[in-house]
């Protein structure tokens, strides 16, 4: 056993703990940086140069958890009332598609009063299908790292006596070729990527090394007396399971899309009750009857939801909206619309299957259903 992994068990010589800082640590594997944290450290420093004269190399930011990386600039110019900071992306170990790309912002000042405005440069989408979590029109630059902006501008307006109204136009060197490799086009999400992460930080993915960790936190957790644990697919969908249950961390199972390690390993070595909580696409994807719901290996179906949709009551010209509809999210908002549960439908089938793969062993299990925000839109009941 490596010195990582003797930490990931023990926590590094006291009692044993559990939960997803410990499975993270237990993989072994070098974490990275997300694009929206890339972009909101060249925004710092662009906006800090604009303000003083001098970029910031490298500079500091706070990510929403409270880490405080620092980035080394690759690339800065400053012309007049505008600045530009550029971050080359570094995913870890992650074999992430953006893994050393150059995330640039510009910076220019706005009116007093203006805001902050954000803007797509080259390599970056723009929102062309209804269904995503922002509208139709706007850069892909995502909610939480446009608030992430939002936040450090407001630190260095503070800082060095600016007024906080700016203009970022975030870019990404050949980001529209990268974007070809990822399911931008498809979702309706046209030249080039988005600028995306809800943490700032890259969980690095290894199949063998996070199903390993998902079973080491079975273990823990069983060796603790709890008799309630919770798979979650990521840090919104554990903060939900934790305002619902106030589980405690060595109970939490950071499942990521892996919901078949978790069933298979909970079947041989069970718990009393599981509660898995994810995203309302991904656990559509285990309503459908998928062990793993990552986006290379499953999509979401939306025939399936469709007949789901059927199934609660929707006529035939709602259920072929749903099934025509761009994303699962999209799918969800119209069954809503019409007072159809789609996602207590969804929760109810995941369920359902992860009773079929646990094959009669003695353990209770309900669904949760999260959007982006963590607000809960689908829940089954305990079976």
């Amino acid at each position: 056993m490596s010195g990582d992994e003797k930490q990931g068990a023990d926590g590094g010589g006291g009692a044993a703990k559990g939960g997803r800082a410990a499975q993270l640590k237990h993989t072994g594997l070098r974490h990275g940086w997300t694009t929206g944290a890339c972009a909101t450290a060249a925004t710092t420093a662009a906006y800090t140069a604009l303000l003083t004269g001098e970029f910031p190399d490298p500079v500091t930011i706070t990510l929403p958890k409270g880490q405080t990386p620092a980035f080394a600039l690759a690339a800065e110019a400053l012309t007049g009332d505008s600045a530009m900071a550029g971050i080359v992306k570094d995913a870890g170990d992650d074999p992430d598609v953006t893994h050393g790309a150059l995330v640039r912002a510009t910076v220019r000042l706005l009116p007093a009063g203006a805001g902050v405005v954000f803007r797509a440069g080259p390599g970056v989408g723009t929102i062309t299908r209804p269904g995503l979590p922002l509208p139709v029109g706007e850069p892909a630059v995502n909610p939480v790292p446009r608030q992430m902006m939002r936040d450090h501008v407001a630190e260095v307006a503070a800082r060095h006596g600016g007024t906080g109204d700016v203009e970022i136009t975030v870019s990404v060197d050949h980001g529209e070729e990268i974007a070809r490799s990822t399911w931008n086009p498809r979702l309706g999400i046209l030249g080039g990527l988005s600028i995306l992460g809800t943490t700032g930080i890259v969980v690095p993915y290894s199949c063998s090394a996070w199903i390993d960790s998902i079973r080491r936190g079975v273990d823990v957790a069983r060796a603790a007396g709890r008799t309630h644990v919770a798979g979650c697919t990521g840090s919104t969908s554990e903060r939900t399971v934790v305002a619902e249950y106030a589980l405690p961390e060595d109970a939490l199972l950071d499942m990521g899309d892996f919901a078949g390690a978790v069933l298979k390993y909970v079947r041989r070595h069970p718990v009393e009750r599981l509660t898995i909580c994810g995203g309302f696409a991904k656990l559509s994807k285990l309503a459908a009857g998928h062990l793993d719901l990552h986006s290379a290996r499953s999509q979401v179906d939306k025939g399936f939801l469709a007949d789901l949709a059927r199934r609660g009551g929707a006529d035939e010209a709602l259920a072929a909206e749903v099934a025509a509809a761009n994303t699962g999210l999209a799918a969800l908002q119209l069954c809503a619309a019409a007072g159809v549960p789609l996602g207590d439908l969804v929760a109810t089938a995941a369920r359902d299957e992860a009773l079929a793969v646990l094959r009669g062993a003695p353990v209770a299990v309900d669904v949760i259903c999260v959007d982006r925000a963590g607000t809960v839109v689908g829940r089954s009941t305990v079976r």
